[in-house]
């Protein structure tokens, strides 16, 4: 009996100390390239480009290389359909795009590929990925606690942003109104909670420490997309993520 007893507490402990420990991700020096969609449920264009960025779950380029991200705006909301997913801050996000001259006009589906227009998507063009140096990024993430520091060779004063996503997966929607009405839309890597900070430059490296961003959205399979940009364009300059299953 004492021996079962003793192994029970063992295996409890080591299961919990496993547990315990902190999800970390990092970028490695080479860029990772970061492909935003900015679409909508109210948008009968939509869907395929949804579609279309959902194959990435099968890639095995994904985190390591590649990182999607679906921006679901809200002024599409109007015409009779209210998206779930839509923010007013993701269709800011996309409107500063256009300020900066990143992209030609607002408009659903759009895709930014490292911060710059790109209709390649719609032609099924792959998405090249090579050896870029921009430095790491790496990310520690306990009981809720995102810990990032960053580090280049090159490190100058210019003020850097962190920003913080969680991405949904696996999530339907059956639509009951305006121009997808009836249809069950899919989707994959969708923003369900956001928040962008600035970081503080400690010697030489930058860091910073925060709390997840909030949802009210449930989902059962959880990302998370981490990318820092400079602040005066929104232009990524290194990314880095990966599955959440565990937070």
């Amino acid at each position: 009996m004492k021996t079962i007893l003793l192994a029970f507490i063992l295996n409890f402990l080591l299961t919990h100390s496993v547990l315990a420990q902190p999800v970390t991700f990092s970028s490695g020096n080479d860029r990772v390239r970061m492909v935003e969609l900015y679409t909508s449920e109210g948008c009968s264009s939509c869907p395929p480009a949804d579609k279309w960025l959902s194959q990435y779950k099968n890639d095995d380029r994904l985190w390591q290389e590649i990182i999607p991200l679906a921006f679901h705006v809200d002024y599409w909301n109007y015409i009779g359909w209210k998206d779930r997913f839509s923010s007013s801050a993701y269709t800011q996000r996309q409107y500063s795009y256009a300020q900066h001259k990143n992209i030609s006009s607002v408009y659903t589906p759009g895709v930014v590929l490292d911060g710059k227009e790109w209709r390649g998507w719609y032609r099924n063009k792959a998405i090249k990925t090579g050896k870029e140096s921009a430095g790491n990024l790496h990310i520690s993430l306990e009981n809720n606690l995102l810990a990032a520091k960053y580090s280049h060779q090159k490190i100058s004063t210019e003020k850097l942003y962190l920003n913080i996503a969680i991405l949904g997966f696996d999530l339907i929607t059956h639509v009951q109104a305006g121009e997808n009405n009836g249809q069950a839309l899919e989707h994959d890597f969708v923003v369900i909670g956001y928040k962008r900070l600035p970081l503080e430059q400690v010697n030489n490296h930058y860091a910073i420490s925060s709390a997840l961003p909030n949802s009210n959205i449930q989902v059962t399979r959880k990302g998370l997309a981490v990318w820092i940009d400079s602040g005066t364009d929104l232009m990524p300059i290194q990314a880095t993520g990966g599955w959440l299953n565990k937070f």
